[in-house]
């Protein structure tokens, strides 16, 4: 077995806003808390001009920043330094599916249908593909495979307002629509599955590399612990940087506006780095 190492990864975004007039807003932008240990450099969060920030933990744990951002144009950013594990993505075959009276209550709200996941549309188009998959990792590599081949990815095919049974009738999509199809499947073969989003860079991959942007991606509770599951890529990861987790996009929004507020340019970057160069750049 390969020992495991580690990375350092600089990551960091910039987006910036355009706001007719002073425009209240929720950020959920930093590295999830589960990872504070792991945080090198801190991922401060940074307007310009500058705003008073107010932070506070969500309903389900994510960091969230709480700005009114002034009329005319606004940079929000941050870079930070993550060490990551070398390691892929755990992959566990024998992972085993919980009874449903099993079930620690904490799990049970992403059995349940949601915004972008149509569980009792999609419950019946579940059972008939799956219902004869062995249960636990199985069954939840089998929705992957699916949903990976089912839809054909693309920028150009992004909709903020597609759901989970419109991406298996539209066929198209991006990361997002992998993941709430995915997961309403999940659901609705009795496996809970919560959608999440975070950093996701190139490393051991083939180049070319894409631009830098967000990921998402799902966990699913198998044998009493948490797996990710990623059918966008449908292969083990490495330097997968989580953000935020909830039931479906509608949770982990990156940002909301409490009024008009256009976004006119959005970068982001994940990159590994060594040692000598952990200190982060001024962007």
């Amino acid at each position: 077995m390969r020992e495991v190492g580690t990375l350092l990864l600089r990551v960091g975004y910039e987006f910036i806003y355009d706001c007719p007039q002073p425009t209240p807003m929720v950020l959920l932008l930093n590295v999830h808390y589960s990872r504070a240990a792991d945080i090198v450099v801190p991922d401060h969060l940074v307007t310009a001009p500058a705003v008073p920030l107010d932070t506070f933990r969500d309903a389900f744990g994510n960091w969230c920043t709480r700005i009114v951002a002034p009329a005319g144009v606004i940079k929000v950013s941050t870079e930070a330094v993550v060490r990551d594990s070398d390691q892929t993505d755990l992959v566990v075959p024998d992972a085993r599916q919980s009874r449903v009276e099993d079930l620690p209550p904490e799990t049970l709200q992403f059995l349940l249908g949601s915004r972008y996941c149509e569980t009792d549309l999609l419950s019946q188009v579940a059972w008939d593909l799956f219902g004869q998959t062995p249960e636990g990792w199985p069954r939840v590599q089998a929705i992957c495979d699916f949903v990976h081949e089912r839809i054909t990815f693309g920028y150009e095919h992004a909709r903020a307002t597609r759901t989970a049974w419109e991406a298996y009738n539209e066929r198209t999509g991006v990361c997002r629509d992998y993941t709430h199809l995915a997961v309403a499947l999940c659901r609705a073969m009795n496996i809970p599955a919560r959608y999440c989003t975070g950093y996701l860079g190139d490393m051991g991959t083939e180049l070319p590399w894409s631009p830098g942007d967000f990921a998402a991606w799902f966990e699913a509770y198998l044998d009493d612990r948490w797996y990710t599951f990623d059918p966008r890529n449908n292969v083990p990861r490495v330097g997968r940087v989580l953000i935020a987790r909830g039931r479906d996009a509608a949770d982990v929004s990156l940002s909301h506006s409490f009024g008009r507020a256009t976004l006119t340019s959005f970068k982001v970057w994940t990159d590994e780095i060594d040692e000598s160069t952990a200190e982060p750049t001024q962007r």
